[in-house]
């Protein structure tokens, strides 16, 4: 049996009004800082859980998820049964905005207007699930989260007459995570916009016969003013 252990970066050097998705910044030092003791206190639960942890770590390419995952392999280490890796995807990273990566809102609705091809960008498309940028390489947060669904799809199957409870961590980004999780059957869509999750807490599950238990974690709630990601 495989729980996943789901999560978010932590706070990072973002840029304001600006959709997060491929910003390559660093965490900040209070993100760091957070992160650790985020990972010391799940390490207290892991530690009598009965779970093993997997030895890949499983990250986004992004650095603020990588800086993540690297402090959780510092501070866990002892619990690995194996000296445990880090491994960077692309499929775990954050809804693509495409040839409009790292532009404000301001500047993307700005090069929308100037195109005469393009109708006006509808009111709060930055948090529309269903909503793509009409520009090469966007993609809508559903299509994120159903990339990012698929990567934990795989990592759900245990090996063949394997009998120990295994734990994967799987370090990501908020928005594609909880969109995910509506793929997966965690979560209803109602809740996609409903929850948030904190920067660097682990939110655990376990699939059984009948859907999901909640093992370790708590999800956000989230305010208005919350960054997606």
């Amino acid at each position: 049996m495989v729980a996943l252990a789901l999560i978010r970066h932590g706070e990072y050097a973002q840029l304001a009004q600006t959709p997060s998705a491929l910003q390559p910044y660093p965490l900040t030092e209070k993100g760091a800082e957070d992160v650790r003791e985020q990972a010391r206190q799940f390490g207290e639960w892991l530690a009598s859980s009965g779970y093993q942890l997997n030895a890949d770590i499983h990250c986004s390419t992004l650095l603020r998820a990588w800086q993540t995952a690297e402090i959780y392999r510092e501070e866990l280490t002892p619990l690995f049964a194996e000296p445990p890796r880090l491994r960077s995807f692309a499929a775990l990273c954050e809804r693509s905005v495409g040839a409009l990566a790292n532009l404000s809102v301001q500047e993307i609705e700005r090069i929308v207007a100037l195109d005469p091809r393009l109708e006006p960008l509808p009111e709060g498309w930055k948090s529309a699930s269903n909503f793509k940028l009409p520009f090469d390489g966007a993609e809508s947060l559903l299509e994120a989260g159903e990339r990012v669904a698929a990567h934990l799809q795989a990592l759900l199957a245990p090996p063949p007459q394997e009998a120990t409870k295994r734990l994967q961590l799987v370090v990501g980004h908020g928005a594609s995570l909880r969109h995910a999780g509506y793929h997966l059957n965690v979560i209803p869509f109602s809740d996609i916009k409903r929850l948030s999750m904190f920067h660097g807490h682990p939110v655990v599950y376990e699939r059984h016969q009948h859907g999901w238990n909640r093992l370790y974690g708590n999800w956000k709630q989230r305010q208005t003013a919350d960054p997606l990601d």
